[in-house]
């Protein structure tokens, strides 16, 4: 059978396009090599407890804000969406001084300037700054506006220079950095994806009860209603192009599944790993897209706590050993920071089933066993995995009381394991790492040298559950019309 458009990879982004699409009478075939779809919204069982693999929580999904307005669209909202606590949805401990951050801009800015009162009017110019990025995240898939966008101050300044400049205080400057686990921190990060990121999730945070998997579910069940193909263990081994396009997508069982048009979910390195010959990528683009560093991995212990034994607590908390936020990462002794992240129980309990904990690792930490399979990694490799483990629970112990004794099972995974789930490269969290002094070579386009190809996901503008879904909704402008999309988001 052929199909109007082959998507490859059923992540957030494969999903959201075919959507789209289909939408707008396309016929859409979506191929994903896993089991189970979702890429990082899946989520996995361990006697009888779900735990998620990249999906925690979300920003500015109330009334009016535009991951809302982008859910509306998609038809999310009717799923178990819980709003964290508005007066601390994260909170940020740095050695033993704890500070929260509180919904609203407003609020947010009252919270810490009791904590500073004297920088109390840097506050207000720090979330000036956030709330024009968010108020204006739309700009991007308007043509006439898009130029200007992406040579803007927020996208050709580091969100490390903006926060020295604008916050006096050494401490507040950690404070403000503090959640950011959510994404890179490096010298060079633009200001845009950190502002971007932390005003949606100053806006509003939220979390949903049963995991990540039922976003996934619930998009591809449309795109079925709307007569749609999805189709997992239907790895693509190959793209094969003919006469300057692309024409099949070859699945590992032989089989060709044949399309007018191509949308790669999947990272940009492994996309052009499936394009065996090519008349159109030229050695030059390969090696540019080859060499564009990447965001660094995570190591996460899924905590299944023993019944009645940790109160379930309604924000999340970023603890960190050091006051080096910007670079406790590189650092491979220790684990010196993470985030805490409790699932919502589903029976509306007042304690936890379960508790993430994650901290950053570096694809060199893994590294020596990337040739080996899941589960056959052997006793070194566990025995790092216990270490990391036994590290994290003990920084999470400080706040939270009894956590050692309430361990019923524990389980962990590391940047290996995500490429091996999800097939990223090199594990990395949050797809190619951006560079505001770099802009043009590590943010990239949707369109590929090959006409009829296009990319799509985290590794293009942004990353995230509003960042993958901008860049959505920009693939597909690139096939319907920026006028289409417009008119579909009413903006």
């Amino acid at each position: 059978m052929k199909f109007d458009v082959v998507i490859i990879g059923a992540g957030l982004g494969g999903l959201e396009c075919g959507y789209i699409l289909a939408k707008n009478g396309y016929k859409v075939c979506i191929l994903e090599q896993a089991p189970v779809l979702g890429g990082c919204l899946q989520t996995f069982k361990r006697r009888g407890t779900d735990f998620d693999t990249g999906f925690h929580y979300i920003g500015a999904l109330g009334e009016g804000q535009s991951l809302r307005r982008i859910f509306d669209y998609f038809n999310l909202m009717h799923l178990p969406w819980q709003e964290l606590d508005r007066d601390c949805f994260d909170e940020v401990v740095i050695g033993e001084e704890s500070f929260p951050f509180a919904n609203g801009r407003e609020q947010f800015v009252e919270r810490l300037a009791e904590y500073f009162p004297k920088e109390k009017e840097n506050l207000k110019r720090y979330i000036q700054v956030l709330k024009g990025v968010g108020d204006n995240i739309f700009n991007s898939l308007k043509p006439r506006e898009a130029a200007e966008f992406y040579q803007s101050m927020p996208f050709t300044t580091s969100a490390k220079s903006f926060l020295e400049e604008t916050i006096t205080d050494p401490k507040l400057r950690m404070v403000l950095a503090g959640t950011s686990l959510k994404m890179e921190l490096h010298p060079n990060l633009p200001l845009y994806i950190f502002a971007q990121i932390n005003d949606s999730f100053i806006q509003s945070a939220w979390r949903i009860k049963g995991g990540g998997q039922q976003i996934a579910d619930s998009l591809a069940k449309e795109i079925e209603n709307m007569h749609g193909v999805v189709r997992c263990n239907a790895k693509v081994v190959e793209l094969k192009e003919e006469d300057g396009k692309i024409r099949y997508a070859i699945l590992n069982n032989g089989e060709d599944v044949e399309g007018d048009l191509f949308i790669s979910d999947v990272h940009p390195q492994a996309t052009l790993n499936l394009i065996k010959e090519s008349k159109l990528i030229r050695n030059i683009y390969r090696r540019r897209i080859n060499n564009i560093p990447n965001t660094f991995g995570m190591f996460t212990a899924n905590i299944q706590l023993k019944k009645d034994s940790i109160p379930y607590l309604n924000r999340n908390q970023y603890l960190y050993k050091t006051d080096d936020i910007w670079n406790f990462h590189l650092r491979r002794n220790q684990v010196e920071g993470l985030l805490v992240s409790y699932q919502t129980p589903e029976n509306d309990s007042q304690y936890a089933h379960n508790i993430d904990l994650l901290t950053p690792m570096t694809w060199e930490e893994v590294e020596m066993w990337e040739n080996t399979r899941i589960m056959r990694r052997g006793e070194d490799y566990e025995n790092l995995k216990k270490k990391k483990a036994s590290e994290c629970i003990e920084i999470a112990s400080k706040r939270i009381i009894g956590l050692k004794e309430s361990v019923e099972n524990l389980y962990t995974s590391t940047p290996l394991t995500y490429r091996d789930y999800t097939g990223t490269a090199y594990g990395s969290a949050y797809g190619i790492q951006k560079d505001h002094s770099n802009l043009m070579t590590t943010m990239l386009t949707p369109r590929t040298p090959v006409p009829n190809l296009l990319l799509t996901g985290q590794n293009l503008n942004l990353h995230g559950i509003l960042g993958v879904s901008m860049t959505s909704f920009l693939t597909c402008s690139e096939i319907l019309g920026h006028k289409i999309i417009q008119k579909e988001l009413n903006f």
